[in-house]
C-alpha cells in the first residue's frame, strides 16, 4: 500500500548521494519530539535543495509511519514502561510553586494546566496526528463539526466572506448558510472542480476558501495544489475537509493547504465508538485557533476518547489497506450488475476526475455511491431493507459495512431532489470479506425485481 513513498525516496536518495551529498539530516528520532524536528533543512543555496527537501519529507513518511503510530510522543519511562499509553482522566493539574503556576498560565498550549486546553493523553495523540499529516501541530475536538466550526470562525469576522465548494458536509452548509449570516458573515458556494471558480467568486472581503475533496456523496474533487497557489497569491486562507482520504491518503498540507480537517469519528477512530474531529496546520495557525475558538468554545475530546483513538492509530494502515482492497472488489461487482445504472468512485477509470484523483490521492476510501435501476422509492426500500450484511446508518470508517439511501432524506415518497435522486445509495465497505458482502448484494437485488 505504501510502496509509492518508498519508491519515491530511493531514487532521490541515490541521486543526491551520487553527487556526494550524503543527507546529514537522516537521524534517529526522539520520541519526545515531533517526527520532523530531527531533520535539518538543507541550505537554501544548494542546487539540490528541492530534491533534498522532498527526500526529507518522503523519508519521514515512508520509513517512519510505523514509528509515528507506535512510538512517537510515548515516553514510557514516565508511566512504568506500560506498552499502552495511560488515560490521564484529570480535569486539572497541580503545581509546586506560585511561580510554576504563573508560568503555566502563559503557556497553556504546552503545559498541562486544565484539560480544556491540554492533557497528557491528548498531547500524545496530537503529536501523532500532526506527524501523520506533515503538519506542525494538531488540535483534537469533540466532533468533526466542532473542528470545522473552529477553523472557519477563527478566520472570519462580521463583514467577511467565504467561498466554499458545493455539496460539502451538511453541517458545514448549515454553518455557512444559516449560522454565520446571523453575525454578518456571508458565503458563496461554487463548483470547485475548476480552480478558477474560486477566483471568480472571491470578493474584496473574502478571507477563506473552504474545500472538501472528495466530498462524501458524489465525490467531486478540487485540485489542491492549484487552489492553494491561487489563494496564497491573494492572501486568502485555505481549509480542506480531508475526511474521505485521511492524511495517509491525501497530503493536503504538503500541497500548500493551510488548514486540514477531519471527522476523526471515521477512519482515525475506526471502531464506531468515538466521535471526534481533527484540525491540523502550522504552529502559528494552530496557536491562534487554540487561543480563540478552541479554548473559548470548549469543544474538546475527552482523555478516554483520545486513548481510544491512540489504540485505533496502531492499526490504521492495515485497516485502510484492507478497506481499499474490499471496496475495489465490491465496486467492480456493482459496475457490472445489470440493475445498477451508475457507480461513482474516484478510483474508477470512468470517474469524471480520475486523472486528478490519481494525481493527488494516494489512497481511495471505502465510500462509493450507486444509482440503482429502481422505478420508485418502494423498490429502493425493498433493496435496502433486504440487505443483511450492511447496516443502515450514517457515518463510515468503522469495521462494519454501511449504506444510506438518498430516499431517506425525503419526507414523502414522491419527492425528487435536484442533487440526489431517489434511487441513489451511498455504500461504505468495511472489513468484512468482499465475497460475503457481494453475496448479500446479490440476494437483495433479487428481492427488488
Amino acid at each position: 500500500m505504501f510502496e509509492w513513498s518508498i519508491s519515491t525516496f530511493q531514487p532521490l536518495l541515490k541521486k543526491v548521494r551520487a553527487e556526494g551529498l550524503e543527507p546529514p539530516w537522516i537521524a534517529p528520532l526522539d520520541p519526545k519530539s515531533s517526527a520532523s524536528a530531527n531533520f535539518a533543512t538543507p541550505a537554501k543555496g544548494s542546487a539540490n535543495v528541492k530534491e533534498m527537501l522532498c527526500l526529507q519529507k518522503t523519508y519521514v513518511w515512508s520509513m517512519d509511519l510505523s514509528y509515528i503510530i507506535n512510538h512517537l510522543g510515548e515516553d514510557r519511562e514516565k508511566y512504568f514502561g506500560a506498552v499502552a499509553p495511560p488515560i490521564v482522566q484529570s480535569s486539572n493539574f497541580a503545581f509546586d510553586t506560585v511561580e510554576k503556576l504563573r508560568e503555566a498560565f502563559t503557556q497553556e498550549q504546552e503545559v498541562n494546566l486544565y484539560t480544556r486546553g491540554n492533557n497528557p493523553t491528548v498531547e500524545i495523540l496530537r503529536k501523532k496526528l500532526a506527524a501523520l499529516a506533515g503538519a506542525d501541530d494538531a488540535l483534537v475536538f469533540a466532533s468533526g463539526a466542532a473542528a470545522i466550526s473552529a477553523a472557519v470562525m477563527s478566520h472570519v469576522k462580521a463583514g467577511d466572506h467565504v467561498v466554499c465548494v458545493n455539496k460539502p458536509y451538511s453541517w458545514t452548509t448549515k454553518l455557512l448558510q444559516e449560522y454565520l449570516p446571523r453575525f454578518g458573515v456571508t458565503a458563496t458556494l461554487i463548483d470547485g472542480t475548476n480552480p478558477q471558480n474560486f477566483v471568480a467568486a472571491t470578493q474584496p472581503n473574502t478571507t477563506l476558501w473552504f474545500l472538501e475533496t472528495p466530498n462524501t456523496f458524489t465525490f467531486e474533487l478540487q485540485d489542491l495544489s492549484a487552489i492553494a497557489d491561487l489563494a496564497k497569491a491573494r492572501g486568502i486562507t485555505t481549509a480542506v475537509d480531508n475526511s474521505y482520504c485521511t492524511s495517509i491518503g491525501q497530503r493536503c498540507i504538503e500541497m500548500g493547504i493551510d488548514i486540514e480537517l477531519h471527522s476523526a469519528s471515521k477512519y482515525y477512530a475506526g471502531h464506531s465508538d468515538v466521535v471526534a474531529g481533527i484540525l491540523l496546520g502550522s504552529k502559528k495557525t494552530v496557536s491562534h485557533i487554540f487561543k480563540t475558538e478552541f479554548q473559548n468554545m470548549g469543544g474538546i475530546i475527552s482523555p478516554n476518547d483520545a486513548w481510544l483513538m491512540l489504540r485505533s492509530l496502531r492499526t490504521l494502515p492495515v485497516r485502510l489497506e484492507k478497506i481499499a482492497a474490499n471496496t475495489a472488489k465490491v465496486v467492480a461487482f456493482m459496475q457490472n450488475h445489470p440493475q445498477v445504472e451508475k457507480v461513482i468512485y474516484p478510483f474508477s477509470k470512468n470517474f469524471a476526475q480520475y486523472e486528478l484523483a490519481q494525481k493527488q490521492m494516494k489512497w481511495c476510501g471505502g465510500l462509493f455511491t450507486a444509482t440503482i435501476k429502481a422505478k420508485n422509492v418502494a423498490q429502493v426500500e425493498t433493496f435496502c431493507d433486504g440487505l443483511q450484511a450492511f447496516l443502515m446508518a450514517v457515518s463510515w470508517g468503522g469495521h462494519e459495512s454501511l449504506l444510506i439511501p438518498t430516499c431517506s432524506f425525503y419526507p414523502n415518497h414522491g419527492y425528487q431532489h435536484e442533487v440526489f435522486p431517489f434511487n441513489m445509495i451511498r455504500f461504505y465497505i468495511g472489513l468484512e470479506e468482499p465475497e460475503f458482502l457481494i453475496a448479500d448484494l446479490k440476494q437483495a437485488f433479487q428481492k427488488m425485481v
